[in-house]
């Protein structure tokens, strides 16, 4: 390690060695990124003035994991241990992400889908204190000011910024939405070591057409329809051009925001800086890396697909995107052409020419009316026409995957890639048991929310019983490998390359590759592993495309992945305790001063 440390010492986010830290006492408490609680060692206490405020015995970190999952085991029901979770990370970042990380399978539906729905729908009622930055639309003069407040030019990373209209299958919720893009950045920390004090969740809050939360007392958001057209675009500019000005090399992440805005925005921002929509890219990613390993299972080639996607929101408009750039690439053909296997079905029926309205980014797969005068265009009529080798949902219609739409996917073809990917749980199209035993467990499921897996006497009639492993096609295992990748090379846009780059290397860790019962997609207990594998995708492939500006990015250039991979592990934050070094605060960082992150305050704490 000591090679390792004079080898990066350089690097601004190296993580080995001691961190300089200017608190004392209370003040070092109270800064969740700094405390280490009942485990500051007895020089450390002695030196940062914290005799008399710890109990004497000093624990080590796994003991003290092991008090916070006891406490955590006692909460009533899952929306309890989320609440539970969030205190904790107030109170003490490295032992919450500690506690996550050993727990991982454990504890990632609580903190994320579906638990932090229910959080999110809450918010109001279960607020304690804020965390993130909120923006108004109706004070948009102060954007500049509440966004400067965050730190200097160099200390923010990773910006995730939600309007909070369409969230997690749940709709508007507002304010709440601040949520999401907190959870978002924790998996971004917790899957790809992404510094969790160089993160800005931010919430741009517009009002809310949710009825329920602008009948409520302790709503916390604006109480007001929300303000669209002009305003609106305004208002979304100004904050894109403030955490441009004071956070030029911030990577931001767009979350949740309503289908009529998402990729326009993403369209909009995606040719001046290195910005990324979950909802269209990482879906679509990530569901595109399920099809492939898929696609390796059946015998099949990505020429081959034929693909329904039923609902055309945002996130299915973002999967077929992704999955006719790859055809065409494939095929060496347009994106025209290749979108031609791709069929997509919404509330109106099969999306046809004549269909209105149709948006701009549904026309390029709308399809000739001509074709079909004389058919039926339900998703039933369609799979049984078309014959299609894989279908996807992303509707949010419960139950819409009924047996005979699954038994006919298998007529089909032998071997079908069925994927309900609506969430929450109680939104999927189906079930994967049903669709298994619809099947004689010849689908191939990948689903948007954890499943456990399914037993069955598959093999038409042998009566051999086989376990079959249900992928969750999460964005997790990609989005934050992305983030990492864009941060570490500095990456002045992300391309459709950077982004194939992405999937080939979530594709190439599929357990199905070695094993046609294992899942499509690595397990969430790998993801680590996976985000520095597309982390380095996404540097390689920045470096060919020459959006990269981070200079002196070794192993690129000489392909050698070992050199690359240990330069991105060393910039990839542990949940470990490091040596806390005293400085004066003049000579400590923002981070090393407890500068509190709170929009138009700056506290410095322990100077004394």
């Amino acid at each position: 390690m000591a090679a390792d440390e004079n080898k990066f010492a350089h690097l601004a986010l190296n993580t080995t060695g001691p961190i300089d830290c200017a608190l004392s006492g209370a003040a070092l408490l109270n800064t969740p990124y700094l405390n280490k609680g009942s485990a500051f060692p007895t020089e450390e206490r002695r030196r940062f003035g914290l005799t008399g405020l710890l109990p004497q015995n000093v624990q080590t970190l796994q003991e003290q994991v092991k008090r916070a999952h006891q406490q955590y085991l006692t909460r009533a029901d899952d929306l309890a241990k989320n609440t539970f979770l969030a205190s904790l990370k107030e109170q003490n970042e490295v032992l919450y992400y500690r506690l996550l990380q050993d727990n991982l399978k454990d504890m990632f539906s609580v903190v994320y889908t579906p638990t932090e729905g229910d959080a999110i729908q809450n918010y109001s009622r279960l607020f304690r204190r804020p965390e993130g930055c909120f923006l108004n639309i109706n004070d948009q003069e102060r954007i500049e000011h509440d966004m400067s407040a965050w730190g200097n030019a160099d200390d923010v990373d990773y910006i995730v910024v939600t309007d909070g209209e369409e969230i997690l299958g749940i709709g508007d919720q507002g304010v709440g939405g601040i949520l999401i893009s907190v959870a978002k950045l924790v998996l971004a920390t917790l899957c790809a070591g992404v510094h969790p004090n160089r993160c800005l969740p931010v919430v741009l809050d517009c009002g809310t057409d949710n009825e329920d939360l602008l009948g409520d007392e302790l709503y916390l958001g604006i109480k007001q329809k929300r303000t669209r057209g002009e305003t609106y675009e305004e208002f979304v500019d100004k904050f894109v051009k403030a955490a441009r000005k004071f956070y030029p090399k911030a990577y931001i992440h767009f979350e949740d925001f309503g289908l009529g805005n998402a990729r326009r925005l993403l369209e909009t921002y995606r040719p001046k800086m290195a910005c990324f929509n979950d909802d269209v890219q990482g879906t679509g990613c990530v569901t595109l890396a399920a099809i492939m390993a898929g696609l390796h299972v059946s015998g099949k080639k990505l020429t081959d697909v034929r693909m329904v996607v039923f609902g055309a929101g945002s996130a299915g408009v973002g999967i077929a995107d992704q999955v006719r750039d790859a055809i065409a690439t494939e095929r060496n053909v347009s994106q025209d052409e290749a979108a031609q296997q791709i069929w997509l079905i919404d509330r109106p029926g099969l999306l046809l020419t004549s269909t209105t309205p149709l948006s701009d980014a549904q026309k390029p797969f709308a399809k000739d009316p001509a074709d079909w005068e004389n058919q039926k265009a339900d998703l039933l009529a369609v799979i049984q026409h078309i014959k299609p080798n894989v279908l996807v949902g992303t509707s949010t219609v419960a139950g819409a995957f009924t047996q005979q739409v699954v038994e006919a996917m298998a007529a089909g073809t032998p071997r079908p890639i069925i994927m309900p990917l609506s969430n929450p749980t109680r939104l999927h199209e189906a079930k994967p048991e049903d669709i298994l035993r619809w099947t004689d467990g010849k689908a191939l499921c990948a689903t948007g929310s954890p499943f456990s897996p399914v037993k069955g006497p598959w093999g038409g009639g042998q009566q051999q019983e086989v376990t079959i492993e249900i992928a969750e096609c999460n964005n997790s295992v990609v989005f934050p490998g992305i983030g990492l990748g864009c941060i570490l090379s500095r990456a002045s846009l992300l391309t459709d390359k950077m982004l194939v780059a992405a999937v080939q290397a979530v594709a190439g860790m599929s357990p199905a590759l070695k094993d046609a019962t294992a899942p499509l997609l690595p397990d969430v207990d790998q993801v680590r592993r996976v985000s520095l594998q597309v982390a380095k995708g996404i540097i390689k492939a920045a470096v060919r495309e020459k959006v990269a500006t981070e200079p002196d990015i070794p192993g690129v250039h000489d392909d050698d992945d070992g050199a690359l991979e240990e330069w991105i592990k060393v910039q990839m934050w542990e949940p470990e305790y490091r040596p806390l070094r005293m400085v004066r605060a003049e000579e400590a960082s923002r981070v090393g001063r407890g500068e509190m992150r709170e929009a138009g305050t700056v506290t410095r704490a322990g100077e004394a």
